[in-house]
């Protein structure tokens, strides 16, 4: 087929502006004229559209007028169930808002919204009358060359952005809001995919704000997420500004994330995972980041317990186990350039297992200060941790540790505390380490 891109405006497929009635049809029969070139625009002019979900295809692009606003309807008859990965494991879920399967070249820009309309979803959910996990905003899977650019993303039944084994991924200022008290309402996630470019996006949401997955044990394929790159972003008000886990059984490497600003957060940047997990998280790069009344600037935790199994007395044991293929690996870690004010609990937590020590961490011109009214607050979400106000860096678990130009103000106690801690370097450091159980 010979291509001739061509752009089609959905009204003149009968799409109604006022978002009075659905315009699925409309939006499909332009998705077709498109397929009929080969490769097209489906073009959304100013207006109110409200439509069911949508389903791209290659060569497709979608985009959005400066006050063009598509909202999905909230009518659970309007998503078709189809299979898919939610949370690490493949099961029946109602279809992404937008979606597209083994599709490749497609793209969804300009200035307008998506509004998922999630407060219906939310309330379902709370309530437990759903069949099927909630549709996400956009999701994409086994796909390539996807480009998500200026649009504005808002409140979210689930997940915002989820691309699953896609590659050549590009997001680009982007803005995503869901209500902090949105469930599972996550931003950005990449899952088990390459070659990800997220730059220039500002996410303020209700759950992590970018997070890097790449399934669980139960996946019937462990497909890795590498080669990613999270620059110049703003990441407000979330559980996790960013995240690698807690589902990454297919291993998560060679990250770099760079010049953004944290605000609000829960975590700052946050790696967490348990055993019978697996996976191995390696060679990532965290560098020129500033925090402000972040609770913990760095969490790194092997002991993580939401989800199916994660309380099993297996699980959360703190004695060494057998090392297998289910065991996680976390190594390489380099945090550089770093400054956080107002910092609540602590100002990094790192919890090893002591079977598979956390190794090979640099922390390197990182300065760190407590909030003069700190709240308590607990860093890491596993058993009989205790909340923690104005402490210092905890480290349990680790090995090849070197602190070069860290700074720690205003804490309460020890600036570093080691227990079951090996290999410690300080360089141009002006604190004392107290070491617990520490030969």
């Amino acid at each position: 087929m010979n291509r001739v891109s061509k752009t089609f405006d959905i009204t003149q497929f009968g799409a109604d502006p006022t978002g009075s009635t659905l315009s699925t049809s409309a939006f499909k029969a332009s998705i077709e004229e498109c397929l009929k070139c080969g490769e097209g625009t489906v073009y959304v002019p100013d207006g109110v559209f409200l439509t069911g979900p949508l389903e791209l295809k290659s060569n497709i692009h979608l985009q959005l007028s400066k006050k063009a606003n598509i909202i999905f309807s909230q009518n659970i008859s309007d998503y078709p169930v189809i299979h898919s990965q939610w949370e690490g494991s493949s099961q029946e879920v109602y279809m992404p808002m937008i979606y597209g399967k083994n599709i490749e070249n497609v793209s969804i820009t300009g200035q307008g919204t998506l509004d998922g309309q999630g407060d219906f979803w939310w309330k379902q959910f709370k309530a437990g009358t759903l069949s099927h996990p909630r549709p996400r905003l956009v999701s994409f899977e086994d796909s390539s060359r996807i480009t998500i650019d200026g649009i504005k993303l808002i409140n979210s039944p689930a997940w915002t952005i989820n691309p699953i084994r896609c590659v050549d991924i590009k997001i680009n200022n982007v803005t995503v809001i869901n209500p902090a008290d949105s469930p599972n309402t996550d931003g950005i996630n990449p899952d088990s995919s390459k070659k990800v470019h997220i730059t220039n996006c500002y996410v303020d949401v209700g759950d992590d704000c970018i997070a890097l997955k790449s399934g669980t044990e139960k996946c019937n394929t462990m497909v890795s997420c590498e080669d990613v790159t999270i620059e110049n972003c703003t990441l407000l008000h979330g559980h996790g500004g960013v995240v690698i886990g807690s589902e990454m059984s297919g291993g998560v490497k060679n990250v770099i994330i760079s010049n953004c600003v944290f605000e609000g957060t829960d975590r700052g940047i946050r790696l967490k995972t348990r055993r019978q997990r697996g996976g191995v998280v390696e060679n990532i790069l965290v560098t020129d980041l500033e925090m402000n009344n972040v609770m913990c600037p760095i969490v790194i935790n092997q002991f993580y317990f939401c989800g199916e199994g994660g309380k099993d007395p297996s699980v959360q044991d703190k004695s060494p186990h057998r090392v297998t293929s289910q065991t996680p690996v976390f190594r390489n870690l380099r945090f550089c350039n770093i400054i956080a004010r107002n910092t609540h609990a602590s100002a990094a937590f790192i919890y090893g297992l002591p079977e598979m020590p956390v190794i090979q961490i640099l922390f390197s011109h990182v300065s760190i200060s407590m909030a003069k009214d700190a709240s308590e607050g607990i860093p890491a979400m596993m058993s009989d941790l205790q909340p923690m106000k104005k402490k210092g860096i905890y480290c349990c678990n680790a090995k090849d540790i070197h602190f070069d130009h860290v700074t720690i103000f205003e804490q309460e106690g020890s600036a570093i505390e080691l227990e079951n801690s090996h290999k410690i370097k300080l360089s141009s450091c002006n604190f004392d380490i107290n070491p617990r159980d520490n030969a």
